[in-house]
C-alpha cells in the first residue's frame, strides 16, 4: 500500500497584490540606476584607454619626442582611476539591492516556493534604504578597478615606456645612454627609474591586498 504525499500546505502570502507591484516597480527602477552608473564606469575607462592611445601615437611618432609622455599620461590614467573607484561605489549600491531582490525575492518565485522572508532579506534591504551607506571602502573599489579594467593599461604604459627607452629609435649602446632616455628634464634618470619602480610595486600591493577586503 502506498502512502500518499500530503500536500504541501499554502502559506498565508507575505505581500498582497499591490505591494508585490511595487517591488516589482522598485527592481526595475533600481535596474535602471545600476545601468546609469555602469555606463558612467565605462566612460571613465574610455577616456583612460583613449589618452593611452593618443600618449602611444605621440611618443612613437618621432624619434626625438620623450617617453616623459607616456610618465604624464601614466599620472593622468590614475586620476581617472580614482574617478572610477568613487563611481564604482554608487554603483554598487544600486547592483547589491537588484541582485538581493532577484535571488530572495524573484528566484523562490521561479521556483514555485512563494515569496519568504525566512532568510530576513527584506529587513536587510528596508535597513540599507532606511540608512544609505557603501558597501565597500574607496581602497577595495580602487583595487576592484585596477584588477578588472586598469591594470592591462598600466602594463601597457609601462612596457611602451621600456620599448621606448631601450629600443626607440636606436638600441641602446650603453647604460649612459639609458639615463639620458629616462631623465625627465632636471629630474635624474635614476630617480625616475626609482619612482617608477615604486610606483608599479604599489599598485601590484593594492591590486593583492584588497582581494576579498571588505
Amino acid at each position: 500500500m502506498t502512502e500518499r504525499s500530503s500536500p504541501r500546505k499554502k502559506q498565508d502570502p507575505v505581500f498582497d497584490s499591490a505591494e508585490m507591484g511595487a517591488l516589482a516597480h522598485l527592481y526595475r527602477g533600481e535596474m535602471y540606476r545600476s545601468k546609469i552608473w555602469r555606463t558612467r564606469l565605462d566612460t571613465t575607462t574610455n577616456w583612460a584607454v583613449v589618452t593611452t592611445g593618443i600618449a602611444l601615437s605621440v611618443t612613437f611618432s618621432d624619434r626625438d619626442n620623450s617617453p616623459l609622455t607616456l610618465i604624464l599620461v601614466g599620472l593622468l590614467v590614475v586620476l581617472f582611476m580614482c574617478f572610477e573607484a568613487r563611481r564604482y561605489r554608487y554603483f554598487d549600491i544600486w547592483r547589491t539591492r537588484v541582485r538581493l531582490l532577484e535571488t530572495c525575492f524573484y528566484s523562490p518565485i521561479l521556483r514555485g516556493e512563494g515569496v519568504t522572508i525566512d532568510n530576513g532579506w527584506n529587513r536587510v534591504l528596508a535597513e540599507d534604504y532606511g540608512r544609505l551607506r557603501f558597501h565597500i571602502s574607496y581602497t577595495e573599489a580602487l583595487g576592484r578597478r585596477l584588477r578588472r579594467n586598469y591594470s592591462g593599461i598600466f602594463a601597457l604604459l609601462l612596457v611602451a615606456w621600456l620599448v621606448k627607452l631601450f629600443v626607440h629609435p636606436t638600441p641602446l649602446e650603453s647604460p649612459e645612454a639609458f639615463w639620458n632616455r629616462a631623465a625627465a628634464g632636471p629630474v635624474s634618470g635614476q630617480v625616475v627609474l626609482t619612482v617608477s619602480i615604486l610606483f608599479h610595486l604599489g599598485l601590484l600591493l593594492l591590486g593583492l591586498l584588497t582581494v576579498g577586503h571588505k
